[in-house]
C-alpha cells in the first residue's frame, strides 16, 4: 500500500449523542466518592480518553472509547448503522478496559474502577447485526471487588482475556485475577486474586531504606504491560517500568525474566534474583509515569512457541527519529534481544501512541503535531531472529488541508463578500469543524461575552433553529458602530478590527477544540488488511492516494515529479513564487471568464487578457532554462499534466462495477455501504477535488505566464485546460457546500426529532441534559448517499466523479450531458438554489435550459418555467448528435418522441406541482398538437376540470361547449354546476344557456336540493328555484321550495333555525300566485306521516297493488296554495310562539295542534295575534273570546291591572288607543270590533254567545250591543241562555222583547204568511213556570212577569181577532 493517505470522520456524525442506547452500571460497593471536578474543562466530554479497536469478520470494527473523565464506556461499530452503546459507570475508569468477541455469541467488556472493582459486562451480538440495545440478560452486568487493593487503584490495567486481568502495583508488583473457567458457565464470575513480586528479598527489604529504595520504587513501576494478543492458551505478560526493564511473568512462578532495554543495555540479561545489580536509571532517564503502549507482542506465522516483542523507548530529544524499537525473543521462558528497529527520520519530535503487527507487517500510529501519522513496513524473520537492515518506512499522512489561520482569513477577504459570510462560509465548510467543535466553541464564545459587564445582547436570549443561524447571530454580537468623539463620524475602521477580532477569536477557539478532537489514540487491523485508526472524536482508515493526490503531496514536499509532468513541476515553482492575493485576482478572474458568454475564440481571451503574472527575474530565468528547447512541445506538456487532473481512464465503467458487485458477498456490501464509510468517501472526494483544483490552477497560472508564446494551433489545449477548470470549480464549489441541518435533502433518510426522542424514551432519559446537535454533512455525503453505490475507495470517489459528468465537458462552448444530468440531481435533492448557482457557469443548451425550467417550477417561478418549456418545443428534434444538446439527455425516456408527447409532459410536470393554469396551457397546445385519431378526452376533461378549480366559469363552459365528445360534456356539467354553486357564483350560472344539456343542469341540481342538508351552503334548492324562474317554471319552481320547506321541516334540529322554512313557504307561495288559480298546485311524493297531519289534502291514487309498482316509487299528493298558506300560518304561529318566551319554551313547542298554539298566544295576552292565526288555520275562537271577556272583566273590576299585565297586542295598538274611554271601556270596545270582525252568520254568532255566556258566569250584565246582536239574530237562545242561569229579570225583559218584536213584525193578512205569527210559546211557558217557581222574587220581576202575561194575552186576542177577519173575507 505505497503513496497512500489518511480519511477519518468524526464520531458525531455518525450518530448524535441522544440516539446513543445509554446502561447505567450498579455497583454494590458502599461509599463510593463523588466524581472528580474534569480534568480540562474546556474541552468536550464526548472527546475519547482511551480507545481500542475490535476487529470481527462479520461486524467489522467495533471501537470501545472511554469518555466523559472515564466514566463512560462507549462501543461503536463503525461499519453497521446501528446507534451506539454506552455504558455509564459509577466511578472513573482505571486505565485501559478490554473488550473481546468470543464464538461470535457475545461482546465481552473488562473494565476496572478506580475505586477497585472488577466489572464484566456481557453484551448479546448475533451473526447479522448487533443487537445491543435488547435481549439483554439478567446478568449481564457482574462486578468483583477487588481485596488485594487497600485503596484506589492507580497503577496500569491490562486484561489479558476474558479470564484474565493483571493490575500494576506502584512498588513495580504485579496483581494478577483470574476467572474460574467454570464462571461463564454458571453465569457468574468467581475470581481469585495472587500478587507477584518482580524482585528478590533484598531488594524488597531495601526499598524500605529513604536513600536507596526511592529511585527503585519509582523506576520499578510499570508503565506498559502487553500479552498476546489473540485468545489463546499463552498465558504470559510482558511489563515495561519507567527505568526501562522489561519483565516475562508466569501464572505460576510470577517474573521470571528480566531484560534492560536500552542502548546501553542491549546486551546485559538477568534473571530474577540479580534485581540487586545497579539499576539501569542510572544509565538512562526514566521514562515518563503513567500508563503507556510501549509494548507489543506477536508471534509469525503459527509458531506459537517463539514469541516476539517490541519495546519502544521514545528519544524526544533526538533529531533523527522519535525513538527506537526494541526487539525481543522470548524462548524457553528468556529474552533474548534482536537487532533494534529504528523509527523513521519523519517520526522527529512526534509521539507514538500505538503500534502492533498484524501478518509480518509493523504498524505504527504516532502523534504528529496534533495530528494521526501512520507508518508501516514488512517485517522479515531468518532462522534465528528478524532481519531488521534496510528498513524501508511505508508512510501514510492526512491530505493537505487548509487551516483558518489569520493569514488564510486574509487571503479570503482579497475576494468580493462581507467579512462575516466568508468567515461563516469558512467555519461551516464540510470537514473543517465538526458540529461538536463549533457548539462547545459557541459555548465557550457566548459565556465569555455573558462575562462582559452590562446587559447582555439580546442575541445570546434568543433560541434558533440551526446551529449555523446561531453562530450568525452571536459572533460578533458584542461589536457596535460607534462615532468619534470629536468629529461624530462613524468609526468603521476600528468596527471592522473589532469584528475581524471576534471572527478570529471564535475560529481560534474552534482550532484548539478540534485539535484536541484529532488527537490519535488507537490503530487496528482487520482481517482484510485495511487500517483502521481512532482519533479522540474520529475515526479513519488508511486509503491509497490518487495520481492527483500524490502528485500534490510530493510538490508540497519540494519532491520533483516525473520528466514527462515538467510542465506541472515548474508551474508549481511559479506558483510559491507568487503572492496570495495574485492567486486569488486570479480565481477571481477565471471565474469571471467561465462564468460569462463570449463570441471570440478564448485563445483571444488568454492572450489580450489584462491579468498579468509578474515573477522576479530569477525566477523568470529559471523558468525559461526549465523550458529551454520545449517551446514547440508546449501543447503535449500542457496535455500530460492535464491528464493527472482529469483522469478519465482511471474512471471505473459502470459494467464493470455491476460485475464487482454480482460477486460481492452480502456482509462486505453491508459494510460497504455504512455510513462511516460513506463519510470516507464524501471526505476523499472533497480532498481529491481540492487537489485537482490546486494543479489546475497551477497550470493555467503557468499559461497566462507562456502566453505569449501561444499559437492558434494551441487553441485546443486551451480550451481543454478551461473546461477542465471549469469543471473543477464547480465540483470544488459542491465539496464545499453543507447539505444544511438536517433538511433541504428530500429522500435523504437522517435522523429526525421523532427518531431521537423515541430513543430517548426507550432509554428513559427525558430529562437527561444533552448537547443537543445533529450531525450536518455535506453535499457530497448526500449524493453519495442517495446513488446507492458502494463505498470502497478509491474506486467509489473515481465513481462518483465520472458519474457527475462535470469533467466530461469537451469545450467551453458545450454544456455536456453530464453537466446537465448533475444539475439536475441536485435539483431532484432538493437544492434548487445551488443548482442554479451551478448552472451559472454552463453555457445554456437545450438540456439546460429543461432542467433550470424544472427548477424554476419546484422554486414556484411557474410562469418563468412555462415560458422555457414553451422555447423548448422542437429543439429535441433535428439537433446534431456532438452537441449534446438532446433534452432526453435529462427528460424521461419516451416523451420526447412527438410535439405532442412533450407537451403531454410539461402538463404532466406541472399538474404534478398543482400549477393548474399552466397545466391547461400545455395540455390546449398537446391538443393543437395531437395527431389525426389522437383520443383526447383526457386532456379537454382536463382544461375542463382545471379552468371550473380556477374558478374561470366562462373559460370553462367555453371549453365544455367545444369538447366534441358528448358523453364528456354530460359528465362535466354537474361538476361545472356544483363548483359555481359552491363558489356563490350563482349569477354567473344563470347566465350560461345550456341549450343542449339543460336537463343535466335540474338533473345535478335537483339531485343536490334532494340529498344535501338544507342547512348547509350552498342551497340548492335555491339555485334550483332560480333556474327555474329564470326559465319561466313556476310550478316547479314553487314545488322546488315548498320541499325544501318540508325537508328543512324533516332536519332534526329545524326548530333552531324557523325562518327559513318559513321563508321557503313564502316563496312557494308567490312563485306559485303567479300562474292561473285554476292552475295554482302541483303534485309531489306522499310523505309517509300525512295522516298525522292537521290538515289533509288530495292523494292521487291509482289503485294498483303495491307489488306491482316500480321499485323506489310512492304516492302522489296534490298540494295547492291553499295547503301552502295554511302550512305557512301553522309555521308563523309556532314561530311567534317559541319567540314570545325562548327561555322557557320547550324544544316541542313545534309540535302543537293549531288549537294549543292558538291558546298559548292567548294566554300569552296575544289576542290580535291569536284571532288572525285561528282565523287562518280555521281554529274555533270561542275559549279565546271567552279569555278575552275574562280579561276585559278583571279590568272593569280592577283597572290597575294595566300596569301589570302585557296589553300591548290589544289594548296599546294605535287603533284602540285612539278610542275615548277607560281601558275597561277600551277592552270593551276591542271585544265588539273583533266580534264584528270574526262573529258572523257563518259562524253563528256563536263567539258572541261565548262572550256572554262568559259575562253571565262571572254574574255581571251584559252591555247593551252584545245583547242587542243576540235579540236580533238569536233572541230565543238569549232567553234560554238567561233562564239556564236563572237571570229571571234578563230572561223576562228579553221575552217581552221577543214578544213585542214579534207582534210588530205580524202582517196584516195572518193567512197569507202563517209563520208570522209563530212565537215559541213553549219557551215562553217555560219562563212563566220558572216565574212561577220563584219563591222569592223583586217587585221588578214581578211587574215584568205580568207584563209578560199581558203581552201574551194581547197577543193572542190580537191573533184571534185576525183570524176572524180572515174567515170573514
Amino acid at each position: 500500500m505505497d503513496g497512500a493517505m489518511l480519511q477519518a470522520t468524526q464520531f458525531s456524525s455518525l450518530f448524535p449523542a441522544s440516539r446513543a442506547t445509554c446502561r447505567y452500571v450498579d455497583t454494590t460497593r458502599r461509599d463510593v466518592p463523588l466524581r472528580p471536578p474534569p480534568e480540562d474543562s474546556d474541552a468536550p466530554i464526548e472527546h475519547a480518553i482511551h480507545s481500542t479497536v475490535l476487529h470481527s469478520t462479520w461486524a467489522g470494527p467495533v471501537v470501545l472509547r472511554v469518555l466523559n473523565d472515564r466514566i463512560t464506556i462507549e462501543l461503536v461499530a463503525l461499519t453497521l448503522d446501528i446507534p451506539p452503546l454506552r455504558f455509564v459507570f459509577p466511578a472513573a475508569i482505571a486505565s485501559a478496559p478490554g473488550i473481546f468477541l468470543r464464538e461470535s455469541d457475545a461482546l465481552h467488556v473488562i473494565a476496572v474502577t478506580n475505586v477497585g472493582s472488577l466489572f464484566h459486562l456481557v453484551v448479546p451480538a448475533y451473526d447479522d447485526e448487533l443487537l445491543w440495545d435488547v435481549d439483554f440478560q439478567p446478568n449481564w452486568c457482574r462486578e468483583h471487588h477487588i481485596q488485594s487493593l487497600g485503596g484506589s487503584v492507580d497503577g496500569i490495567v491490562h486484561v489479558q482475556g476474558l479470564q484474565t486481568v493483571f493490575i500494576g502495583l506502584s512498588n513495580g508488583n504485579l496483581l494478577r485475577i483470574d476467572a474460574d473457567a467454570r464462571a461463564e458457565e454458571s453465569g457468574q464470575d468467581h475470581w481469585t486474586e495472587n500478587v507477584f513480586h518482580h524482585g528478590s528479598f533484598l531488594s524488597s527489604w531495601t526499598s524500605y531504606i529513604p536513600t536507596l529504595g526511592m529511585s527503585s520504587a519509582d523506576g520499578a513501576q510499570i508503565v506498559a504491560a502487553a500479552s498476546h494478543p489473540d485468545l489463546t492458551d499463552i498465558d504470559r505478560i510482558w511489563t515495561l517500568s519507567r527505568d526501562r526493564t522489561l519483565r516475562l511473568w508466569t501464572a505460576t512462578a510470577g517474573c521470571i525474566a528480566t531484560r534492560a532495554v536500552g542502548p546501553a543495555t542491549q546486551d546485559r540479561s538477568s534473571t530474577p534474583m540479580s534485581e540487586s545489580s545497579p539499576s539501569p536509571s542510572k544509565y538512562t532517564a526514566l521514562l515518563e509515569a503513567g500508563p503507556r503502549n510501549l509494548l507489543r507482542v506477536f508471534t509469525l506465522g503459527d509458531d506459537l512457541d517463539v514469541i516476539f516483542v517490541l519495546a519502544f523507548v521514545p528519544t524526544p530529544a533526538s533529531t533523527s527519529s522519535g525513538g527506537t524499537l526494541y526487539v525481543f525473543k522470548t524462548e524457553d521462558d528468556q529474552l533474548q534481544p534482536l537487532s533494534p528497529i529504528s523509527c523513521s527520520p519523519t517520526s522527529v519530535h512526534c509521539h507514538l501512541q500505538e503500534f502492533l503487527v498484524v501478518d509480518y507487517t509493523l504498524y505504527t500510529l504516532w502523534d504528529r503535531q496534533g495530528r494521526s501519522y501512520v507508518e508501516w513496513y514488512d517485517l522479515a524473520e531468518s532462522a534465528q531472529s528478524l532481519e531488521t537492515d534496510n528498513v524501508r518506512w511505508k508512510t501514510a499522512s492526512y491530505a493537505h488541508e487548509v487551516e483558518l489561520t489569520p493569514a488564510y482569513l486574509d487571503e479570503l477577504l482579497y475576494s468580493h463578500g462581507s467579512l462575516t459570510d466568508k468567515c461563516f462560509e469558512a467555519v461551516m465548510r464540510p470537514g473543517m469543524f465538526s458540529m461538536l467543535t463549533l457548539r462547545t466553541a459557541l459555548r465557550q464564545y457566548s459565556d465569555a461575552c455573558l462575562s462582559l459587564p452590562g446587559p447582555p445582547p439580546p442575541q445570546l436570549q434568543t433560541s434558533y433553529a440551526t446551529l449555523g443561524e446561531n453562530i450568525a447571530a452571536v459572533v460578533g454580537c458584542t461589536v457596535n458602530l460607534t462615532r468619534d468623539a470629536q468629529t461624530g463620524s462613524l468609526q468603521y475602521d476600528k468596527y471592522w478590527a473589532a469584528l475581524r477580532r471576534d471572527w478570529e477569536g471564535f475560529i481560534a477557539r474552534c482550532r484548539e477544540i478540534e485539535r484536541s478532537a484529532r488527537w490519535p489514540l488507537a490503530i487496528g487491523v482487520d482481517k482484510s488488511g485495511a487500517i483502521v485508526f481512532v482519533e479522540r472524536e474520529r475515526a479513519g482508515s488508511v486509503i491509497p492516494e490518487d495520481p492527483a493526490l500524490a502528485r500534490r503531496r510530493m510538490l508540497l514536499s519540494s519532491v520533483s515529479l516525473e520528466p514527462r509532468h515538467l510542465m506541472l513541476d515548474v508551474a508549481w515553482v511559479l506558483r510559491t513564487g507568487l503572492s496570495p492575493e495574485t492567486l486569488r485576482n486570479m480565481e477571481d478572474r477565471l471565474t469571471e471568464i467561465e462564468q460569462q458568454e463570449s463570441s471570440f475564440s478564448y485563445l483571444d481571451i488568454v492572450v489580450q487578457d489584462p491579468m498579468d503574472i509578474i515573477v522576479d527575474e530569477g525566477l523568470d530565468d529559471w523558468i525559461k532554462t526549465r523550458l529551454l528547447g520545449h517551446d514547440r512541445h508546449l501543447e503535449f506538456l500542457f496535455r500530460q499534466s492535464l491528464d493527472i487532473i482529469t483522469q478519465r481512464h482511471s474512471v471505473v465503467k459502470r459494467e464493470e462495477e455491476e460485475v464487482a458487485l454480482a460477486v460481492s458477498v452480502e456482509h462486505g456490501l453491508r459494510q460497504s455501504r455504512s455510513v462511516w464509510q460513506r463519510l470516507l468517501a464524501a471526505s476523499y472526494v472533497t480532498d481529491t477535488v481540492d487537489a485537482r483544483y490546486e494543479l489546475c490552477l497551477t497550470l493555467l497560472l503557468m499559461l497566462w505566464y507562456l502566453r505569449e508564446n501561444l499559437r492558434d494551433d494551441h487553441a485546443d489545449v486551451v480550451d481543454e485546460l478551461l473546461v477542465a477548470f471549469r469543471g473543477l470549480a464547480m465540483l470544488r464549489h459542491v465539496v464545499r457546500q453543507p447539505a444544511g441541518e438536517l433538511k433541504g435533502a428530500r429522500g435523504i433518510t437522517a435522523d429526525g426529532s421523532s427518531d431521537e426522542m423515541i430513543a430517548r424514551m426507550r432509554n428513559m432519559r427525558m430529562s437527561e441534559t444533552v448537547d443537543g446537535f445533529t450531525p450536518v454533512y455535506s453535499l457530497v455525503d448526500r449524493l453519495l448517499a442517495s446513488s446507492g453505490d458502494s463505498f470502497e475507495l478509491p474506486k467509489s470517489a473515481h465513481k462518483f466523479l465520472g458519474d457527475s459528468g462535470l469533467l466530461d465537458a469537451s469545450s467551453m462552448t458545450v454544456t455536456s450531458a453530464g453537466d446537465a444530468r448533475f444539475c439536475d440531481r441536485l435539483r431532484e435533492l432538493g437544492y434548487t438554489q445551488f443548482a442554479l448557482d451551478l448552472m451559472a457557469w454552463l453555457p445554456m443548451s437545450s438540456p439546460l435550459t429543461y432542467v433550470r425550467a424544472k427548477l424554476w417550477l419546484n422554486m414556484g417561478r411557474f410562469d418563468d418555467a412555462a415560458r422555457l418549456f414553451e422555447s423548448l418545443a422542437g429543439s429535441y428534434e433535428g439537433l446534431p448528435e456532438e452537441e449534446c444538446g438532446h433534452v432526453d439527455v435529462v427528460a424521461p425516456a419516451g416523451v420526447l418522441t412527438s410535439q405532442y408527447n412533450f407537451y403531454l409532459h410539461v402538463a404532466g410536470l406541472f399538474r404534478a406541482a398543482r400549477v393548474t393554469p399552466c397545466e391547461i396551457a400545455f395540455s390546449q397546445l398537446a391538443i393543437s398538437a395531437a395527431p389525426p385519431g389522437t383520443d383526447l378526452q383526457e386532456l379537454w376533461y382536463t382544461i375542463i376540470k382545471g379552468y371550473t378549480d380556477l374558478a374561470q366559469y366562462e373559460d370553462a363552459y367555453s371549453a365544455l361547449i367545444s369538447t366534441p365528445y358528448e358523453r364528456l360534456k354530460r359528465d362535466c356539467v354537474s361538476d361545472l354546476v356544483f363548483r359555481m354553486c359552491e363558489d356563490y357564483a350563482v349569477e354567473k350560472l344563470m347566465t350560461f344557456n345550456f341549450a343542449a344539456f339543460a336537463d343535466e343542469v335540474e338533473r345535478a341540481l335537483s339531485f343536490k336540493a334532494r340529498n344535501v342538508d338544507p342547512m348547509t351552503r350552498p342551497f340548492y334548492s335555491l339555485v334550483l328555484h332560480t333556474w327555474f324562474i329564470r326559465r319561466g317554471d313556476y310550478r316547479n319552481a314553487a314545488l322546488t321550495m315548498y320541499q325544501r320547506g318540508r325537508k328543512l321541516a324533516e332536519h332534526p334540529v329545524y326548530w333552531k333555525d324557523l325562518p327559513r322554512q318559513l321563508e321557503a313557504y313564502l316563496t312557494a307561495i308567490n312563485t306559485l300566485s303567479l300562474l292561473d288559480p285554476k292552475n295554482a298546485w302541483f303534485v309531489m311524493p306522499a310523505v309517509s306521516d300525512a295522516d298525522n297531519e292537521p290538515r289533509k289534502r288530495r292523494r292521487l291514487s291509482k289503485h294498483i297493488p303495491e307489488d306491482k309498482y316500480a321499485v323506489g316509487k310512492r304516492d302522489s299528493e296534490i298540494v295547492e296554495l291553499a295547503d301552502i298558506r295554511y302550512d305557512y300560518a301553522l309555521l308563523s304561529a309556532r314561530l311567534e310562539l317559541m319567540r314570545l318566551n325562548p327561555e322557557a319554551g320547550s324544544v316541542t313547542d313545534h309540535l302543537l295542534a293549531p288549537s294549543s298554539i292558538v291558546m298559548r298566544l292567548a294566554q300569552a295576552n296575544r289576542f290580535t295575534t291569536a284571532m288572525s292565526v285561528a282565523r287562518s288555520l280555521d281554529v274555533d275562537m270561542s275559549d279565546l273570546f271567552s279569555l278575552v271577556t275574562r280579561q276585559c272583566l278583571r279590568l272593569s273590576y280592577d283597572p290597575d291591572m294595566v300596569i301589570h299585565e302585557d296589553i300591548s297586542d290589544w289594548l296599546l295598538t294605535d287603533n284602540v288607543k285612539s278610542w275615548s274611554g277607560s281601558p275597561a271601556a277600551r277592552a270593551w270596545g276591542y271585544i265588539r270590533e273583533s266580534l264584528q270582525r270574526h262573529d258572523s252568520q257563518e259562524t253563528d254568532f256563536k263567539y258572541t254567545k261565548a262572550v256572554f255566556e262568559t259575562i253571565l258566569d262571572r254574574e255581571s250584565t251584559p252591555p247593551p250591543w252584545l245583547t242587542g246582536i243576540l235579540e236580533e239574530n238569536h233572541h230565543e237562545w238569549l232567553i234560554r241562555t238567561c233562564l239556564r242561569y236563572e237571570m229571571v229579570e234578563l230572561m223576562l225583559q228579553y221575552t217581552i222583547s221577543l214578544i213585542r218584536k214579534s207582534d210588530a213584525s205580524l202582517p196584516q193578512n195572518a193567512s197569507s204568511n202563517a209563520m208570522a205569527t209563530w212565537l215559541p210559546y213553549n219557551l215562553i211557558d217555560q219562563v212563566l213556570e220558572g216565574c212561577d217557581s220563584q219563591m222569592e222574587m223583586s217587585e221588578e220581576a214581578r211587574s215584568l212577569c205580568k207584563t209578560v202575561k199581558e203581552e201574551i194575552d194581547g197577543r193572542l186576542r190580537r191573533l184571534e181577532k185576525m183570524a176572524q177577519n180572515d174567515l170573514a173575507s
